[in-house]
């Protein structure tokens, strides 16, 4: 436990077979430097840099929790010095953590500026290799790691993950859009200083490889191989994403505002956006590389991609995890720029010796372009099933299980409801919905009431909603 400290390193250890969090720093901490540890069989996270939240102005701590703009605290940065900063974590080699807690992290960052993470390897945990919690107060530098095997006891989560509910957040999307038109730097008093992600390989199967959520806000990401689930922004500002490859996936904007500032440019992707619940596209998404026409033209058609073009990346070795195109790619036609392959994880002779690295995919380029949502007009109400972990995630909801609410046309039986679009029915009258046509088997029994009870999930919250027939 470090707290009130300046100046410490803590060098060439081995930690195993404890029970709670390794090396945590709490409170003002300054210049630490933990380096060349190998972190293993451990209980809960492995390395926590934790700020004090009376350094935090106008905090919130529950996602659906806000404070009144009469009562909100307006000036940037933090209010007291009681917080990490300025501390660097490199070459250390942590895995097996969180055998007994589960939300946890190989590097753990909350409340906290400045941080700097380099060339550590990171792999069998529970859920995040490396997290990000609040936007308070960024300038972190996450650069050169190997993060794989993650999310592995959890969901909804990424390889390395963040989310960002500062002052701007409020748990109603439409709230929190009006509050930032009406102050566009809203989102930047408490991350001021932005967050780099650069040169990491990571590969997550139950999640996302780079999953910004919640309102992550002010960061620049390039140069990141992503292995398996690609990259995944949530609502959020001032977001800047370049030069990445996403393997076998690609980008999954969610839920975005109309003012949101982001750019999506230089990126090789292999399948169609996984866009959901968009108001806008940000400042600029374009000159991508995409794997067929097919995929090229939805994007145009949504009025991205102008400039961005088709075709296989021609990968020098894919098979042996080099990524780098060759000259006659159509990637470097785009912008994108070769970065380099061979340099991620422990550098330290020693743990490079015994370190893991994660499993190479089979490369898949072919999109076959069907469209297989499952939609049904029913009753005047556009009704979808839940397809895809996107989709779930972005509706906040926990299982693959309902139907969602897409379009309730004027007039139809079920505009008299408080049912909403973006509902999602997940329980009708005490019996569980699956799917389409089970919702509307159960909706069929109980026709003959007065009252229907629907229990939906709206805003990413469980509530109860009465039809009077």
């Amino acid at each position: 436990m470090l707290d009130g400290t300046e100046n410490v390193s803590i060098n060439d250890c081995e930690f195993t077979n404890l029970g709670g969090n390794l090396i945590f720093a709490n409170g003002y901490n300054r210049n630490i430097e933990i380096i060349g540890n190998q972190i293993y069989n451990c209980g809960a996270s492995a390395i926590s840099f934790v700020g004090d939240s009376t350094a935090v102005r106008s905090p919130s701590y529950q996602y659906r929790e806000f404070v009144p703009m009469k009562d909100m605290d307006t000036v940037t940065g933090p209010k007291n010095e009681l917080y990490p900063s300025n501390c660097l974590v490199e070459n250390n080699l942590i895995y097996k953590i969180g055998r007994i807690e589960k939300q946890v992290a190989g590097v753990q960052i909350s409340m906290a500026m400045k941080i700097h993470v380099k060339n550590n390897s990171i792999y069998d945990v529970p859920r995040s290799g490396i997290n990000v919690s609040e936007g308070t107060w960024g300038g972190h530098i996450i650069e050169f790691n190997d993060v794989f095997n993650t999310v592995l006891e959890t969901s909804d989560h990424g390889s390395f993950n963040s989310w960002g509910r500062d002052r701007f957040w409020h748990p109603k999307y439409n709230v929190m859009d009006s509050l930032v038109k009406q102050n566009p730097k809203m989102p930047l008093r408490d991350a001021m200083y932005t967050t780099i992600i650069r040169n990491n390989r990571f590969r997550c199967d139950h999640g996302w490889d780079i999953d910004l959520d919640d309102g992550s806000s002010n960061y620049e990401i390039y140069n990141n191989l992503c292995l398996n689930r690609g990259i995944k922004l949530r609502e959020g500002y001032y977001r800047v994403v370049k030069n990445n490859i996403m393997v076998n996936n690609s980008f999954h904007p969610h839920v975005w505002f109309s003012n949101s500032e982001d750019v999506f440019t230089n990126n090789i992707v292999m399948k169609k956006y996984a866009d959901i619940r968009l108001k806008g596209w940000g400042k600029e998404v374009d000159y991508n590389l995409f794997p067929n026409k097919k995929a090229l033209e939805r994007s145009r058609d949504k009025g991205t991609d102008t400039n961005s073009l088709y075709g296989n990346p021609l990968f020098v070795n894919p098979k042996n995890g080099d990524f780098t195109v060759k000259d006659s790619s159509p990637a470097l036609k785009i912008g994108f720029k070769n970065f380099r392959m061979d340099n991620f994880g422990v550098q330290n002779p020693k743990l490079k010796a015994i370190a893991k690295e994660p499993e190479i995919p089979d490369l898949n380029i072919h999109l076959s372009g069907r469209v297989s949502a499952k939609t049904k007009k029913w009753l005047g109400v556009t009704l979808k099933e839940i397809e895809t972990i996107e989709e779930q995630s972005s509706f906040g909801i926990h299982s693959m299980d309902g139907v969602i609410v897409l379009k309730i046309d004027e007039n139809c039986k079920l505009s008299k409801s408080s049912l909403k679009e973006g509902d999602v029915i997940i329980n009708v009258t005490a019996e569980e919905v699956k799917n389409i046509s089970n919702f509307i088997e159960i909706y069929k029994k109980y026709e003959y009431r007065e009252n229907i009870l629907f229990t939906i999930i709206r805003d990413q919250k469980e509530i109860s909603v009465e039809f009077i027939n």
